[in-house]
């Protein structure tokens, strides 16, 4: 039987809050959601944890293991991305890694071991649903798979089934 987690990247913000038009497509994203999460998680910031939250009020029900912290999906150098981002002839990880390849192999292990550690804590059949940023969502399905997906939008995401030891990748929208 397989575990799984969904990577969502924030709704649209202003800083570290959401705007009305963020908070009015969470809901909307959340009344879409039909899966039964055993946990929801944030990396920590106010605008992934609001996301959840607008999530949470969109699917109308409760999830067994509420709404966590784990700041493990949140970069501790974020300014170092953002300098990157300014250099980076893309938005992908290939891009990032042009600029700054010691930056996106650091942020992939630290990433992909959180996201092992959460694919790890779920029962079989179990699933998660993580809320963080990009590129550091990217980063942790590279960390984790080895697979690199191309930059997420806002809202949207990945699924990462972990089915016997092996690892497939979704687009989610």
């Amino acid at each position: 039987m397989a575990r799984t987690v969904e990577l969502r990247r924030h709704t649209d913000a202003d800083g570290d809050i959401l705007t009305v038009e963020g908070v009015r497509t969470a809901i909307e994203i959340g009344r879409r959601l039909e899966r039964t999460y055993d946990v929801m998680i944030s990396s920590g910031a106010h605008r992934a944890t609001q996301t959840l939250a607008c999530f949470l009020a969109g699917m109308g029900r409760t999830v067994a293991g509420g709404v966590i912290v784990n700041p493990g999906f949140r970069s501790r150098v974020e300014d170092r991305w953002f300098a990157a981002a300014r250099q980076a002839a893309g938005r992908d990880l290939e891009a990032f890694r042009n600029v700054d390849p010691e930056l996106v192999e650091m942020e992939a292990v630290v990433m992909g071991a959180a996201l092992k550690e959460v694919l790890d804590s779920l029962p079989e059949g179990g699933c998660a649903l993580v809320v963080g940023h990009s590129p550091t969502t990217e980063a942790a399905v590279l960390g984790m798979t080895g697979q690199m997906v191309q930059p997420i939008a806002k809202g949207a995401g990945v699924r990462v089934v972990e089915e016997g030891g092996r690892y497939r990748v979704e687009l989610l929208d």
